[in-house]
């Protein structure tokens, strides 16, 4: 299971009063002028406009696999001022970071790199930004890092119940890989990770209660090319009360049996265990994350009935 960060894209050209569109796919950029002569710019064709409609470029939204954690959005007003807004596009808290990607003649307040959490299905400004010098050209293209999770969870010492059906458990589940494994539990995110190994189509259940945050169901297939398959791990992550996640990864296609915003409870079903993304064979991948700073970082944990190593 590699990581759920995502990142979008945002590049901008400045006009006064332009009417600036939300990126969002790949298309074509348009130039019209209105009854009062203000030049705009839209993703689509106007239904009206009293000239000439050109074409000005293409624009591109490059959010990573799995699905968009967040969008990223750029308001002006009246006074020449750009807001950079953040769209929490999951049922659970995120923290986002705002970097240049190039500007000229732009100041932002806070000055860049900014950072935000923004709370479930919520929307932040991140920055500010306007003309240094307004009788001169300006733009600026942003960036926008994404990642789940509140910097300021305070985990609480739980146990975990067995992430499995309780018969399909004692007779085949085992742990392919603990912690620290070196095939893909090698980084702060999944140092603390277990997989099970277990058929496709095993009955996932919830470890702990929470809320269904995020849920990745698409993928259909494994590989073993990390940089192609290691975001397309069909998954479900939940979020406990002390702002931890659970995630349970590898599912089947169509195998995420809850929906974002969904409560849960301990031992309930949520999903169906499958073969899914940058993975040797059938398992389920099972970690206990927090964020820390636009980190994720794996804990280590306690589980009924399974024995585990202390932490390293």
């Amino acid at each position: 299971m590699r990581s759920l960060a995502s990142t979008a894209l945002l590049a901008v050209m400045l006009i006064a009063a332009a009417a600036l569109p939300s990126l969002l796919s790949a298309g074509t950029v348009y130039r019209w002028t209105d009854a009062n002569g203000v030049s705009h710019y839209g993703d689509r064709q106007p239904q009206q406009a009293t000239g000439p409609v050109s074409t000005v470029g293409t624009f591109t939204n490059t959010s990573v696999e799995p699905a968009a954690i967040a969008r990223l959005r750029v308001q002006a007003n009246r006074d020449g001022e750009y807001f950079a807004w953040a769209d929490n596009l999951l049922a659970g808290p995120i923290e986002v970071m705002l970097h240049y990607r190039h500007r000229r003649n732009t100041g932002s307040a806070p000055a860049l790199p900014a950072r935000a959490t923004v709370p479930a299905g919520g929307s932040a400004v991140v920055s500010v930004f306007r003309a240094d010098d307004p009788d001169r050209p300006f733009d600026f293209a942003l960036r926008m890092d994404s990642l789940p999770g509140h910097p300021s969870a305070a985990p609480r010492d739980t146990l975990y119940l067995l992430p499995l059906a309780r018969d399909a458990a004692q007779e085949s589940a085992q742990i392919d890989q603990g912690y620290g494994g070196t095939f893909s539990h090698d980084d702060p995110e999944n140092r603390y990770a277990i997989d099970f190994a277990v058929p496709v189509g095993t009955v996932v259940l919830a470890a702990r209660a929470g809320v269904v945050m995020q849920v990745e169901s698409g993928f259909d297939r494994p590989g073993l090319d990390r940089a192609a398959y290691g975001g397309r791990a069909n998954f479900i992550r939940l979020l406990h009360d002390d702002g931890t996640m659970s995630v349970y990864a590898h599912l089947k296609s169509d195998g995420v049996l809850v929906r974002p915003g969904q409560r849960v409870t301990a031992g309930q079903r949520i999903g169906l265990s499958g073969n899914t993304g940058f993975t040797t064979g059938p398992h389920l991948h099972f970690a206990v994350q927090v964020n820390r700073g636009m980190r994720l970082v794996s804990l280590p944990f306690r589980m009924q009935g399974v024995d585990l190593p202390p932490p390293h």
